[in-house]
């Protein structure tokens, strides 16, 4: 298991129970993406059907993306003015909340 590191070396840092939550998330979407393929290879599965599918799939994705900002928030960007780096801390979420 790795350890937890602190905001100030940039890496990952997210709490176990976030961490989970994550992992179990992203379990499940990979369930919901090899059944849109069982989908997309039965050519008598409904174009709208499959649809559907992927756009439960999305839904999932954005809420471990979701997990994953509030503990950046958390972690990284509260901390920011304290360690001197909220100008950069910022400027990094500013760049990725542009692809939200």
């Amino acid at each position: 298991m790795m350890e937890a590191r602190s905001p100030q070396d940039g890496r990952l840092c997210l709490d176990a129970s976030a961490r989970t939550e994550a992992v179990r998330r992203l379990r499940s979407i990979r369930g919901h993406v090899e059944g849109v393929l069982r989908m997309l290879e039965d050519e008598s599965v409904y174009c709208v059907d499959v649809l559907r599918q992927i756009k439960a799939v999305d839904g999932a994705m954005k809420k471990v993306g979701n997990i994953v900002l509030r503990s950046h928030l958390h972690d990284h960007v509260v901390t920011a003015a304290v360690r001197g780096d909220a100008g950069e801390t910022i400027d990094e979420l500013m760049e990725i909340l542009k692809y939200r």
